[in-house]
């Protein structure tokens, strides 16, 4: 195991086999900030593990020639750690293989954390201590270090039984959409417009109130993207629906209750006034609505659910890897696939959903 800090980091990340695959993982902090912090970045290759220290290396070249170049990247449960690297370095891994995808095709458990991963392929138990660690702190500790090698030490055997359990299954395909999926959401900056749509309680309010909830959540997360804070620092939902379904009407009425509001934000609070105050137009108010399902959609969502429930069966996968609940309500109240639903999984759902689904409706 070695700790690279320096110049060598970039000789080191230049002399990796491109036409091997590589385990990588990262550490990061995200208690405090939007966007999350790269602490570390382990590397696992050729039986030999190296610690990449990434507040001093910065944004170096190598690191980003690393990630782009052709090299197979393996990682598990990629989503947050792939966030981390476009943040930091701007870039993504050029070809991914994220094990926790694999292993739910296979038919594993949906969302198997790292540790059962190792502990089915290894008969290995690692310990979990080290999760909620402060990464970003220097000199690291011996368990940190053991903690964070390990996550590529042991993912090496994992990964190759799920790369020939996939081959011999005839799924390769599938786990190379799902992993392209990953990556081109990573690479994708553009804000929710429709913020409010992901507020449950949304759905009790009436379309004007919807509206200003709308505006309330785009202008938070803008200041939380802008000052790199985490979004309920700056205005958390429960506040937000609060002050929509019950306007105050003047601002000392407004200050007043955000004083009783044990999670108030401490900041923009005029701004916030100026938003929550605002009128709204009727650009403003010709918004999707947050709703819940009617008695026949919910019954239709039964149907689906036992559609997708046989088609898992027959697949010898879990329900949840081949379609969730929410997946099933974007499609029953939006009328249209859910981009995660394109694909491989649209060829074994389209035919016993069409069955289901209304026959005039455009889906």
């Amino acid at each position: 195991m070695d700790w690279l800090s320096d110049r060598e980091a970039s000789q080191r990340l230049r002399q990796f086999d491109v036409t091997t695959a590589v385990m990588v993982d990262t550490e990061f902090v995200r208690e405090r900030t939007y966007y999350p912090e790269l602490a570390l970045v382990q590397v696992g290759a050729a039986q030999h593990v190296f610690l990449l220290d990434a507040p001093a290396l910065g944004l170096d070249p190598a690191m980003v020639a690393f990630l782009r170049n052709p090299s197979l990247k393996v990682m598990h449960s990629a989503s947050e750690d792939l966030q981390a690297f476009q943040h930091a370095l701007g870039t993504l891994p050029n070809r991914l293989f994220d094990t926790q995808m694999a292993a739910a095709l296979c038919g594993m458990d949906a969302g198997l954390s790292f540790q059962k991963l190792v502990l089915h392929f290894t008969g290995v138990t690692l310990e979990k201590g080290e999760t909620r660690s402060d990464w970003l702190q220097r000199p690291l500790s011996e368990a940190q270090l053991k903690y964070a090698a390990d996550d590529v030490r042991y993912l090496q055997a994992p990964f190759e039984a799920l790369q020939a359990k996939l081959r011999e299954l005839g799924r390769e395909h599938w786990h190379a959409e799902d992993c392209q999926r990953l990556l081109d959401g990573a690479a994708d900056n553009s804000t929710d417009t429709q913020p409010h749509l992901a507020v449950k309680a949304a759905q009790n309010l009436i379309p004007a109130a919807q509206a200003r909830l709308r505006q309330l959540l785009l202008w938070r997360d803008q200041i939380a993207e802008r000052d790199n804070r985490p979004k309920n620092w700056i205005l958390d939902a429960p506040l937000a629906v609060q002050l929509c379904e019950t306007p105050p009407e003047d601002a000392a009425e407004f200050r007043r209750r955000l004083d009783t509001y044990p999670k108030s934000p401490r900041r923009h609070r005029d701004t916030l006034w100026h938003v929550l105050s605002r009128p709204l137009t009727a650009e403003d108010q010709d918004i999707p609505l947050a709703r819940a399902l009617e008695q026949d959609e919910k019954q239709t969502l039964k149907r689906l659910q036992t559609a997708v429930a046989e088609q898992a069966k027959r697949l010898g996968i879990e329900e949840t890897a081949l379609c969730s609940r929410r997946h099933l309500e974007t499609l029953i109240l939006e009328k249209r696939w859910s981009a995660t639903l394109n694909g491989w999984r649209r060829q074994h759902l389209a035919t016993p959903f069409g069955a289901i689904l209304p026959k005039s409706a455009d889906y």
